[in-house]
């Protein structure tokens, strides 16, 4: 595999120079500063950690949308997945009360249910656009009605987190339909709309964490 390959996918990238995508690049900025937002707000380590991963997020996606290179996806998809298994730990111990080994065995178990929905999402017109990012969705959903009962506040902002997602991952996914009629496409929505959701799941992790929302 040649790391070093240019790859050209969003409708804004007309040609191979660094500033071909400005606007898919510069929005990446709302990342860190949500990042930078959330850190004085999630006092925890996991908290904290989970900050710090969305601001890898944006400088990944930087390069990405910078560079254009085989080497820079991984830089952009690679922490979006850091975040995503991060996140499921600590939902599980926190959200769902259970021990540290218990959240570690949810977490592998996910995996795998993960790696099999998405090539089955895949054959789903239009949601196969974005196949490996919308499990996320479920996944949310599903803690969302796990905690409907006993934890109903909590219910509400996961699935308001998975509200959010839904439309960031339309707009993600949109971005290559509209290209002959809005040529800058919509992919900097889907970096805005990412970091609004990202901020609340770690503000929703932090208010359960502080006492400020019940939880298991």
């Amino acid at each position: 595999m040649d790391w070093t390959a240019q790859l050209d996918g969003y409708c804004e990238r007309i040609d191979p120079s660094f500033w071909a995508e400005p606007l898919n690049a510069v929005t990446n900025a709302a990342f860190v500063l949500v990042a930078m937002l959330m850190w004085g707000r999630a006092r925890s380590g996991g908290g904290r950690m989970l900050c710090a991963v969305l601001a890898v997020i944006g400088v990944g996606s930087f390069l990405f949308h910078t560079l254009a290179t085989v080497w820079a996806s991984l830089a952009d998809t690679g922490p979006i997945a850091v975040f995503v298994l991060s996140y499921l730990y600590l939902a599980n111990r926190d959200f769902l009360g259970w021990s540290r080994v218990g959240a570690v065995l949810g977490l592998v178990a996910a995996i795998p249910a993960i790696a099999l929905a998405t090539p089955l999402l895949a054959r789903v017109p239009f949601i196969g656009i974005s196949a490996m990012y919308w499990p996320v969705v479920l996944l949310i959903a599903g803690y969302g009605v796990a905690l409907a009962r006993r934890a109903p506040e909590l219910a509400g902002g996961l699935w308001l987190g998975a509200g959010i997602l839904t439309l960031s991952l339309v707009s993600r996914s949109i971005d290559g339909l509209l290209c002959p009629v809005w040529p800058v496409g919509t992919h900097m929505l889907w970096h805005v709309l990412n970091a609004a959701m990202l901020g609340w799941m770690i503000e929703l992790h932090a208010r359960v964490r502080d006492g400020r929302t019940p939880a298991a």
